[in-house]
């Protein structure tokens, strides 16, 4: 299907400054349409802001726009599946969830190879207001059974993880980004699915992170060195399957955790790691994420200090972690 856009028409939702995952994840999709010759790519009116314009402009023949009807989007995305085809549909986050139910039942109940990829998560959807920005999404598609969630942290690895995720068999949930991403990686990186990635080491506290939190926490590492801590960076961007030997290790060798997520602590990345670590070695473990309650409008960055996921945030939680594993107040 066709559009203005490909005429030269510049949608306004593009990101024009920075490499965003958003971005990233577009263009990523465009250069593995060779590869992946059943690759189709479903829009639910919001190409210019998922970064799926790429795709509709070099392949506009396997580009399906469905409106604003993301349940519709769901259901032939299960249907393509089922015809052969390599189904990527992309929305923003907070309609991905109006799906919810068809995700469940047309893709993840029959094990359907469909990926949905997100952009606009979280606080990161900045001046867009609390009715934009999802924080119960990895909790909301974690919960489905069989269904994969992804999170990468920058531009690279986004790149990485989209080849990676065409290749994975089954569902999966693909969280991308709105706001410029900070580079972590060069461009030797290589993401695996369903394993994190130490990016800094440490020996005093393990500062478990995903998506823009990533940067936040080296952020953090450097504040909390300037005082003699050392805390080691993960950088667990598959969120289901969780990486539990990763996690067991750092448990064996820091003794104390932090979590870092731009979503609500409830059932996110938090929950993935504290499931992990009750399982196997348990550990003191503090929460930074959006305390359950919405958002409100503002700049990422002046909303990551409000409600407390910025870099000083991590930092003190990552000192409470270690004087509960030490034996001192909480």
């Amino acid at each position: 299907m066709t559009h203005k856009a490909d005429a030269g028409f510049v949608p306004s939702l593009i990101g024009t400054s920075g490499e965003t995952l958003r971005e990233a994840f577009g263009k990523a999709l465009t250069s593995l349409a060779a590869t992946y010759p059943s690759l189709v790519v479903l829009d639910a009116d919001v190409a210019g802001g998922t970064g799926t314009h790429h795709f509709r402009r070099a392949h506009p023949d396997r580009f399906v726009q469905f409106g604003i009807a993301e349940q519709n989007m769901v259901g032939a995305a299960a249907g393509m599946a089922l015809a052969g085809r390599l189904p990527v549909a992309s929305t923003f986050a907070v309609f991905a969830l109006r799906a919810i139910e068809q995700v469940r039942q047309s893709i993840a109940y029959p094990r359907l190879n469909v990926k949905l990829a997100a952009s606009h998560p979280g606080l990161d959807a900045g001046p867009d207001g609390a009715s934009a920005q999802a924080l119960e999404d990895l909790a909301a598609f974690r919960a489905i059974p069989g269904m994969a969630v992804v999170s990468p942290a920058d531009a690279v690895e986004m790149a990485s993880a989209v080849s990676a995720i065409l290749d994975y068999d089954g569902p999966v949930y693909l969280r991308t980004g709105r706001s410029p991403a900070r580079r972590i990686f060069d461009e030797s990186y290589v993401f695996t699915f369903g394993r994190g990635r130490i990016v800094r080491e440490g020996n005093d506290v393990t500062i478990v992170a995903c998506g823009v939190e990533v940067a936040r926490a080296l952020d953090a590492a450097d504040l909390l060195a300037r005082g003699g801590t050392s805390a080691r960076v993960v950088n667990m961007s598959t969120i289901k399957p969780i990486d539990e030997a990763l996690l067991v290790a750092c448990a064996r060798e820091t003794g104390a955790f932090v979590t870092a997520e731009d979503h609500n602590v409830v059932g996110g990345l938090g929950g993935a790691v504290a499931e992990a670590l009750a399982r196997t070695v348990p550990a003191p473990i503090e929460f930074i994420g959006v305390h359950d309650v919405f958002g409100e409008s503002g700049e990422p960055e002046e909303l990551a200090v409000k409600y407390g996921l910025a870099a000083p945030s991590i930092a003190d939680a990552a000192r409470r972690a270690i004087a509960r594993k030490r034996g001192g107040s909480r």
